[in-house]
């Protein structure tokens, strides 16, 4: 499971501060993580009327006043780097991709 989906699984149960790596937990505001990872969610809408423009963003994010009255909803599409352990580090540059609604992508490649 990727990031996304990891953090959508835990915001949708009420415990996306589980979210936070344990070895900074205790020097992070849950309200800013919760806050944080809301907007984050927001961020990777499917539909782009859904996500909300960068300034919006920054704006949330830097002032604590401002509501955030959208919910987010599930995530369906992520792509998520194939490590190959039997390379080592860099992994291979190929893809793996996660969809709940069939879409296909298409890379243009120049010659």
């Amino acid at each position: 499971m990727d990031a996304i989906h990891v953090a959508w699984e835990l915001w949708n149960e009420g415990k996306a501060n589980d979210y936070v790596d344990s070895s900074i937990a205790d020097t992070c505001s849950p309200t800013e993580v919760l806050r944080s990872i809301r907007v984050g969610l927001l961020c990777v809408q499917d539909s782009p009327n859904d996500r909300p423009a960068m300034s919006s963003v920054v704006c949330m994010l830097e002032n604590e006043e401002v509501t955030i009255s959208a919910a987010p909803k599930q995530p369906i599409f992520t792509i998520q780097r194939n490590l190959n352990p039997e390379r080592g580090h860099p992994p291979d540059d190929t893809y793996q991709v996660y969809s709940y609604n069939n879409v296909t992508v298409t890379a243009a490649e120049g010659r």
